[in-house]
């Protein structure tokens, strides 16, 4: 099967089925989870998703995809890479 690309970025795609398993193309790395939420780094900037009950059934950097599953309730995407996102927080919190 061929890649995709996109300029430099590889094929993101995101499959939720039935609210309860979730599967990530495009991952760099996670930065922190939880049974409630699991903050991940994309290809395409920093992907937060929370819910119930969440696992990570499998994770795999070398491919770049995460499986996940549980009860989704919200994806919510971070237009900007979390690293970046966490200096401007940092920073606001010095001044």
């Amino acid at each position: 099967m061929e890649e995709r690309r996109v300029g430099n970025i590889k094929k993101h795609q995101v499959v939720l089925v039935q609210r309860e398993r979730l599967t990530v193309d495009g991952v760099l790395h996670v930065e922190s989870f939880d049974d409630r939420e699991i903050v991940l780094e994309t290809d395409l900037g920093g992907l937060i998703i929370r819910g119930e009950d969440l696992h990570i059934k499998e994770l795999n950097l070398e491919n770049a995809n995460l499986i996940v599953v549980g009860f989704i309730k919200d994806l919510e995407y971070v237009g900007e890479s979390l690293s970046k996102r966490g200096k401007g927080l940092l920073a606001k919190l010095l001044r």
